[in-house]
């Protein structure tokens, strides 16, 4: 516990400067930071490989994987292009179901799932018609989004019905999805809808989301 407390005191330094590196838009900042904030996320996954008796290989690589892409579309989300946000766009969609498969076949589904999945559903839609004036031909690629990181979010809620994850597990993975969705609709918002020079602030959403996710791994126990 004391290593993931130290990891995550170095993360959150190295984000508190890729956010100011973000607002002041200093690209070669960014290009050096981002790498970094993005590589820790991996190592702190993998450290689950050393919490004995507290991680299952299997799902650590079934995670690694989504991580993996996720990373991907970190580093794609660094050059302000239409070409590379949609790079990046992609690889987090898949990411988002790579997480969304992971739980899904090491928990299954549940009857209480469809609670969840309506109050989703519900502000999928709100969300979705309040981007749709600016979203011109990205209509149906964030239409589609939506729907993944929704569903991530309802499998991750799914965890507390079920017994392949722990209490602990359940609320790390919870928790870690809302602020991904966080992150995302903060991005969406400002891209499509209504402009905000601190956008990137859902960085602070993004890596400690996803910091939840990875560090889920290790706590088998």
């Amino acid at each position: 516990m004391i290593y993931y407390t130290g990891i995550i005191a170095v993360l959150a330094v190295v984000v508190t400067f890729l956010i100011r590196a973000e607002f002041a838009n200093n690209r070669k900042a960014i290009y050096r930071i981002k790498p970094v904030a993005s590589s820790l996320l991996v190592i702190i996954l993998l450290y689950s490989f050393f919490r004995t008796g507290c991680f299952r290989a299997d799902i650590t690589i079934a995670l690694l994987s989504g991580l993996i892409l996720c990373f991907g579309g970190d580093m794609a989300l660094m050059f302000q292009s239409p070409r590379a946000f949609r790079i990046g766009l992609v690889l987090f969609l898949l990411g988002h179901v790579a997480y969304a498969i992971v739980l899904t076949v090491f928990n299954g589904f549940h009857s209480i799932d469809l609670i969840s999945g309506g109050i989703l559903l519900l502000l999928g839609i709100v969300i979705y018609r309040f981007l749709y004036p600016g979203l011109d031909a990205m209509k149906v690629p964030v239409l589609f989004y939506i729907i993944i990181i929704s569903l991530m979010v309802n499998r991750a809620v799914s965890l507390f019905s079920g017994s392949e994850f722990s209490h602990n597990q359940a609320v790390m993975l919870t928790t870690g999805a809302l602020l991904f969705y966080i992150s995302d609709i903060i991005l969406a918002v400002a891209r499509f809808r209504v402009p905000w020079k601190y956008n990137r602030i859902s960085l602070a959403f993004y890596y400690s989301g996803q910091s939840l996710i990875v560090m889920s791994a290790g706590f088998f126990c």
